[in-house]
């Protein structure tokens, strides 16, 4: 088991360097100038020339890359040139509201997906099978965007005044604020990774919330982050359950489940302690890819309930040519995606005894 660990994370280092070399390379072909970006199309050449000078854009691409590498290895990403921030200041600002919305989402679309694909298998070639497949495939076909505006005119405005009415936009009702932890723990004026990490905590509002106790903020907070999971964590529900329901009826189908249903075990021990583990391979491979969905459909879904996360400030990157931006916030989603799929790995060892022994 350690060296099928120790294997999973040596192999992580030739990805994240092909994370980078990759990003580094799609962020300069991205079309037009920084400099006419940020300076206007009036910009003389000598500005130009000045520009690139103070953002290194003149030296060639491979010593561009190097430093770019060592940078990185040092936690360093750079100073944005539309905003003139460090990348890394605006990464732990805007990063906290992305992973909220897709640990949010994941959490909807793995419960209720294992839980339809369920019913659906126990239940084959019922009524109930066939409605569960019909809304599966509804949901695959529905587009984030417009599943979300759905979903904010229904809520917001046809339930209006009634207990079922959900905020459709922001990330806490106007009024609401929280203290901040970097205050509260003396942590003011000071530097390095643990003010770093507080700072992430903080831009949290979940977290926050719970770390200061406040838990009509964290309501709060979670009534704003309901309709945004459901809209973006729809897609990836409707393809859980169906890959639920195919790894179940071929599970159920095999002869020590007919040995374990001669033995007379009762139809939720048959399917839970025997069935559903054994099914779960191709389930958690399925979570571990759509995690990656999800990331990518922040972009869409931030911008229509209006979520300061990184899926709209990656936009204003992108329009603006911010290479430092746009390159550090496309690999924190790519690690992000690694990370679950070293995550994945693992749990097929610990689904599977064969490959803990392998």
């Amino acid at each position: 088991m350690t060296q099928f660990i120790v294997r999973r994370f040596l192999l992580i280092i030739p990805v994240l360097l092909g994370i980078l070399l990759v990003t580094f390379g799609l962020a300069r072909l991205i079309p037009g100038d920084p400099c006419y970006v940020m300076l206007g199309e009036r910009a003389t050449p000598e500005q130009c020339q000045q520009f690139r000078e103070r953002f290194g854009l003149n030296d060639p691409i491979l010593v561009q890359f190097g430093r770019y590498v060592v940078n990185v290895a040092q936690g360093d990403f750079g100073t944005s040139i539309r905003d003139k921030r460090p990348v890394l200041d605006i990464l732990v600002e805007r990063l906290p509201m992305t992973l909220e919305l897709a640990t949010g989402a994941m959490l909807f679309a793995t419960f209720f997906g294992i839980l339809l694909g369920l019913i659906a298998a126990v239940r084959q070639n019922s009524a109930v099978d066939l409605a569960t497949m019909v809304v599966a495939n509804i949901g695959v076909s529905m587009p984030v965007f417009w599943l979300g505006l759905l979903l904010a005119y229904l809520f917001a405005l046809t339930f209006k005044g009634t207990p079922l009415w959900l905020p459709p936009s922001g990330r806490l009702t106007s009024g609401l604020t929280l203290p901040s932890l970097i205050s509260e723990w003396n942590l003011k004026g000071q530097t390095g990774p643990l003010v770093l990490i507080v700072s992430f905590l903080s831009n949290s509002v979940i977290v926050h919330s719970i770390l200061v106790r406040r838990f009509d903020v964290l309501l709060d907070a979670l009534r704003h982050l309901f309709l945004p999971s459901v809209a973006v964590g729809t897609i990836p529900l409707a393809i859980i359950a169906r890959m639920t329901r195919s790894s179940m009826l071929e599970v159920l189908g095999l002869d020590y489940v007919r040995t374990a249903r001669a033995k007379g075990l009762r139809q939720a021990q048959v399917v839970f302690k025997h069935a559903l583990r054994n099914a779960m391979l191709p389930i958690v491979t399925i979570i571990g890819l759509s995690f990656g969905t999800l990331l990518a459909g922040a972009v869409l879904t931030e911008t229509v309930f209006a979520l300061p996360g990184m899926g709209t400030q990656l936009v204003s990157a992108i329009l603006a040519r911010d290479y430092p931006v746009v390159q550090a916030f496309t690999v924190a989603i790519a690690v992000m995606f690694v990370f679950v799929n070293l995550i994945v790995d693992l749990s097929y060892a610990y689904l599977d005894p064969r490959i803990r022994l392998d």
